[in-house]
């Protein structure tokens, strides 16, 4: 069987939709799948291609196996609407064009931008094969609940194209329970052809460690009670909020301990400077396999966005990667993600920007012991190989 994966993010860049992208189409070949990704020139978040990468028109490369093929894009860095727009919809065009000339049995599209899907209806309508739309957010929905944009014309015309791609799609995988519910009611999808599909973790690389020593002492952290946000410093993740709440907390002993790149960076590192906090550490991204090295010095790991009802149906990934290092979790998210963590007992959550509850919650952690069984029950249950062969069972059915 021959698959052809579209998405705008894969390895080497770490975010949620690259790793969940790279695990599965790294199952899938294992299996004996012959896979072919169309992604571009990784460049996120911060829209400059990374070392030993041009932005070429065509170039290819075979990871674990997988078929890679980067085409051309418009980069730029993760801010601007109209920037981002751009680089959505040349990627659109840049994919569409590349993939006619794949050969292929079934193509698979992933959000968050539909942008992408729309590729995977096009090269779905002229190759005469059925195509699989992975839902990994409700776009355009996300572009309000950050503030980037209001409803007006561009955006009810985002929507009604949202629309025609569920409909026109053989097959839906969303991430979440409540993605499903809204696609369901609020679209009229039918349930039949939607399964749900949660984010992961790889237990090969993400297991419980001992505290990384040198990372301790070249931060100079060996005393302090860290309490880490590992990930994307965007729009939707609310970090000044956090900034704001370390300069309250007058325990000598909790440092906050930031590692990513983002649209918000540079903003988050001038409020720093601002306050003068000399609680808070702040780090450039790393590779995935670093990741792991930098989770273990966490004692407390924050997840956190801002406070929009549209956030009630995401369940952000680094809950499973952060869980499987026996992290517990400060949670600034409600609905699906507070669920989660409550289920599994794995740790706090807090109402989102609520300055109040976020530092009370920290006390409680603070001396809080989580069992080592609910961690490992939540990665037992989530894992990647398992979550890959359940997703291939149901698009190729």
């Amino acid at each position: 069987m021959k698959l052809l994966f579209l998405t705008d993010n894969f390895p080497p860049e770490v975010n949620a939709p690259a790793t969940r992208t790279y695990e599965h189409c790294k199952e899938w070949v294992k299996d004996g799948i012959d896979v072919t990704v169309i992604t571009c020139a990784p460049n996120f978040p911060k829209g400059k291609v990374f070392g030993g990468y041009k932005n070429k028109l065509f170039q290819k490369e075979i990871i674990e196996g997988i078929k890679v093929i980067r085409v051309w894009t418009y980069i730029s860095a993760n801010k601007g609407f109209l920037k981002r727009i751009l680089d959505y919809v040349s990627f659109m065009i840049s994919s569409f064009l590349v993939g006619l000339f794949i050969k292929t049995d079934l193509i698979v599209a992933t959000s968050p931008q539909f942008f992408t899907a729309i590729s995977g209806r096009w090269l779905a309508f002229w190759k005469r094969k059925k195509w699989i739309m992975e839902v990994r957010d409700l776009w355009p929905e996300s572009i309000k609940a950050v503030g980037a944009m209001k409803t007006n014309p561009a955006i009810k015309y985002f929507e009604f194209l949202e629309k025609k791609m569920y409909n026109k799609a053989y097959k839906i995988v969303v991430v979440t329970d409540s993605f499903k519910e809204i696609l369901c009611e609020k679209h009229k999808i039918n349930a039949s052809k939607i399964e749900i599909i949660k984010n992961g973790v790889n237990t090969t690389l993400f297991s419980p460690v001992e505290k990384d020593k040198k990372i301790l002492k070249r931060l100079k952290l060996e005393d302090k009670i860290i309490i880490g946000y590992i990930g994307t410093h965007g729009m939707a993740h609310a970090l000044d909020f956090i900034l704001y709440c370390a300069k309250k907390i007058k325990d000598k002993q909790i440092h906050f301990l930031f590692l990513g790149d983002g649209a918000k960076k540079e903003e988050l590192l001038k409020i720093k400077d601002s306050l003068k906090l000399d609680n808070v550490t702040m780090l450039p991204s790393v590779s995935k396999k670093q990741v792991a090295g930098y989770i273990s010095i966490i004692d407390i790991a924050l997840v956190n966005l801002k406070k929009s009802d549209t956030f009630k149906h995401v369940l952000p990934s680094k809950i499973f990667e952060l869980s499987a290092m026996h992290k517990p979790i400060l949670l600034g998210v409600e609905g699906e993600a507070k669920k989660l963590v409550e289920q599994y007992s794995i740790g706090e959550a807090f109402e989102p920007e609520n300055e109040k509850e976020f530092l009370n919650k920290i006390e409680v952690l603070k001396t809080k012991n989580t069992n080592t069984q609910n961690f490992q029950k939540l990665t037992t249950d989530f894992d990647r190989k398992n979550l890959a062969k359940k997703m291939m069972m149901f698009i190729k059915d």
